[in-house]
């Protein structure tokens, strides 16, 4: 059983920052590629950042230069700094996670999403 628990969301004015939380707990082998996706009322879910276990990072074109995404493998832990908020970053936030278990499958696992407000 593995569980991803996310925090950090809340509500918070244009140009402002908030840093967002994944933590995972359960039984975990290894952690692959984690990722953060964001839906806003009446949207598709859409992929935010994603960063390799090895540290390479993507990014959303729309949130270039603003977030960053890290990850610490030893906690198997994720975050999303993100700053200079606009309102179009509204929506709430999804952590996911490639996780292999100790039967060496790997499966995908979601947080359980929290809401970011970005008042103008």
């Amino acid at each position: 059983q593995v569980q991803l628990v996310e925090s950090g969301g809340g509500l918070v004015q244009a140009g402002g920052s908030l840093r967002l939380s994944c933590a995972a707990s359960g039984s975990i082998f290894s952690i692959n590629d984690m990722g953060w996706y964001r839906q806003a009322p009446g949207k598709q879910r859409d992929l935010v950042a994603v960063i390799t276990r090895s540290g390479t990072t993507n990014y959303a074109d729309s949130v270039k230069g603003r977030f960053a995404i890290s990850r610490d493998n030893a906690k198997n832990m994720m975050d999303l700094l993100m700053n200079s908020l606009k309102p179009e970053d509204t929506a709430v936030y999804y952590c996911k996670m490639d996780i292999r278990d100790v039967w060496q499958r790997v499966v995908v696992y979601w947080g359980q999403g929290t809401q970011v407000t970005v008042s103008s």
